[in-house]
C-alpha cells in the first residue's frame, strides 16, 4: 500500500495530545473583535481541546499523527 498524504492544512493548524485529542486555536479572532465581549476574546486565547465531533473529522486529515 502506498503511504497516505497529511493534508498540509491541517497538519499548521492542529495537533495531537498524548491521549490522541485534538488540540486547535480558537475562531473568530481575526477582525471584527469590537463586537466580540471581553470575556469571549479572553476566554479564547491559546489552544483547546476540539470536540468529538470535530476531532473525528481532523483526525482523517492527520492519518500519522
Amino acid at each position: 500500500m502506498p503511504k497516505l498524504k497529511t493534508k498540509s492544512g491541517a497538519k499548521k493548524r492542529f495537533s495531537l495530545t498524548a491521549k490522541g485529542k485534538v488540540r486547535g486555536s480558537a475562531a473568530f479572532l481575526s477582525h471584527n473583535l469590537r463586537r466580540r465581549s471581553q470575556k469571549m476574546k479572553r476566554q479564547a486565547r491559546g489552544t483547546m481541546i476540539l470536540s468529538d465531533a470535530d476531532a473525528r473529522i481532523v483526525k482523517k486529515f492527520l492519518p500519522y499523527g
